[in-house]
């Protein structure tokens, strides 16, 4: 796992479901481009590190990335057939808690026809849909 805090204030937390929209993190801040969440989901630190992974592919060493969103949630899960009971089940993976209008991630240093085609494959990574948005447009 990439992205798992370094230290945490509690083991295990609630999982709460997801409303509203984006008070913060709504702009592109950093790059020219931005991968931007148009619904509300927990987003697992290896759905960030695939998309990472492709953005990197169509950078070749000239762009830049930046990933605005953290794992920060711990994520729990019991073992299968399990029996009811028994507490909380141990820590499974670590997810980031992403509202409708967030950015997500960035980049900037390249045309953007290769940010259309880079973003567009970085998509099909997450569970829900995004769209790209230009740092110049108004969202």
């Amino acid at each position: 796992m990439l992205l798992v805090p370094k230290r945490w204030k509690h083991r295990k937390q609630f999982r709460w479901r997801i409303q509203g929209v984006a008070k913060g993190n709504t702009y592109v801040a950093f790059g020219e481009y931005g991968l931007k969440a148009l619904e509300n989901a927990y987003i697992t630190s290896r759905q960030i590190e695939s998309a990472r992974k492709v953005l990197v592919r169509y950078n070749r060493k000239v762009g830049k990335i930046w990933i605005r969103v953290f794992t920060d949630i711990p994520y729990t899960k019991k073992w299968l057939e399990m029996p009811m009971g028994k507490g909380k089940g141990a820590v499974d993976m670590y997810v980031a808690r992403v509202k409708r209008g967030t950015i997500m991630m960035e980049m900037s240093w390249v045309s953007e026809e290769v940010a259309r085609e880079a973003i567009k494959q970085a998509w099909y990574k997450f569970p829900i849909k995004v769209k790209m948005v230009s740092r110049h447009e108004i969202n």
